[in-house]
């Protein structure tokens, strides 16, 4: 058997403030994020699943890169990438947002922060989205600064989060709201924490304002975390699949719309009216999708992994949409998968077939999340 290839590790492959601890926590696995190392398994990813379910974990999320919007024109500029309204948007909130190109289709699916009418974070998934906002700011004319900061988010994940995150900052961190954000102090300083992350489990965010106090910050959860059974961890295959958590890039591209992505609730039509790409999204609204995202369920034993998206058949053979995530999940004791079926058949409860290499077997559509 030969010997899998390793990822070499440049200045384009960026570390983030927190990899050397990672490293030493040892994590088995890299992925490449916006640029940056993102661990992907420390012991399994199923033991790490079980883990994330029952306890606390740390996670190194510095990839969801920051691109800081800043000026009088801040929320102009934000609003001009996403058909999501911004006007009820307040000072502590923090915005799930899908952002579209000139024709409607996903270029990425961030979480906006507000700090201010005049001062936005933009958490990114993966891909690009700094030059496009500068370049719309320019084309524009618009009264704004588009960089990316020093800031780093470090997930902390799990049913125990809470008690965790009390024992550093105190009590006060258990009434802050679900995508709100506020100041706490941590190690001596001052940090934008929100109650957000990319799993279903429960958690916060700290949104790391200066590489130099990476190490010192992970270090303080560690210490305190000893009682809570505190693990490194990372964004879990399976429970976001179960989930429901779309994966920009995987699930969703620019050829898929936000309606098509379940993300219709999020289009409004006066930010559909001012944003690039929302006259597609309004006609779309009107003629409605030809497909949706759905849940899957995939019978027989565990499906191997899914690089690439696996054809979905009618009972005549002809394709109908694709599975784009799938994994085996340990509570539902079946194989769960995330896919865009065509409109005749995405009906909760249809069967149709999957075609994984030269194997068919059959799947039962539902809905995301699993349950």
């Amino acid at each position: 058997m030969s010997t899998p290839p390793f990822l070499s590790i440049s200045r384009r492959t960026r570390s983030t403030p927190f990899s050397r601890r990672v490293t030493e926590a040892g994590a088995k696995a890299y992925t490449v994020y916006n640029r940056m190392l993102l661990p992907t398994v420390f012991e399994s990813v199923e033991a790490d699943y079980h883990h994330l379910k029952k306890h606390v974990q740390v996670w190194d999320v510095s990839c969801e890169r920051q691109v800081e919007v800043l000026g009088p024109d801040a929320r102009q500029l934000v609003q001009l990438v996403t058909p999501r309204s911004l006007a009820k948007m307040q000072d502590d909130q923090c915005y799930y947002i899908p952002m579209v190109n000139d024709k409607g289709g996903m270029i990425n699916d961030p979480v906006a922060v507000k700090i201010s009418d005049d001062r936005f974070w933009i958490s990114l998934a993966d891909s690009d989205m700094l030059f496009w906002l500068k370049g719309l700011a320019i084309g524009k004319g618009l009264n704004v600064d588009v960089f990316e900061p020093d800031v780093s988010p470090l997930g902390i994940q799990g049913p125990k989060s809470d008690d965790l995150m009390a024992d550093i900052v105190g009590d006060r961190i258990r009434t802050l709201g679900f995508f709100r954000h506020a100041q706490f102090n941590i190690g001596g300083k001052d940090y934008l924490v929100a109650r957000s992350g990319w799993s279903k489990q429960g958690g916060f965010e700290i949104y790391l304002d200066g590489s130099e106090n990476g190490e010192k910050v992970w270090d303080i959860l560690f210490d305190a975390g000893e009682k809570y059974e505190v693990r490194p961890g990372c964004p879990n295959g399976i429970e976001r699949i179960e989930g429901g958590l779309l994966s920009h890039g995987n699930d969703m591209t620019e050829d898929n719309s936000p309606i098509e992505i379940g993300l219709g609730k999020y289009c409004h039509r006066e930010a559909m009216e001012i944003c690039i790409g929302g006259k597609a999204l309004i006609e779309e609204k009107i003629s409605g999708p030809k497909q949706l995202i759905r849940g899957l369920k995939i019978d027989g034993d565990r499906v191997p992994p899914c690089p690439s998206p696996w054809p979905l058949l009618d009972d005549k053979g002809q394709k109908i949409g694709q599975i784009t995530s799938a994994a085996w999940s340990p509570d539902f004791e079946t194989n769960v998968a995330i896919g865009m079926v065509a409109q005749d058949h995405w009906d909760h409860g249809n069967t149709v077939s999957v075609q994984i290499d030269d194997q068919i077997r059959k799947a039962e559509v539902g809905p995301l999340p699993f349950n």
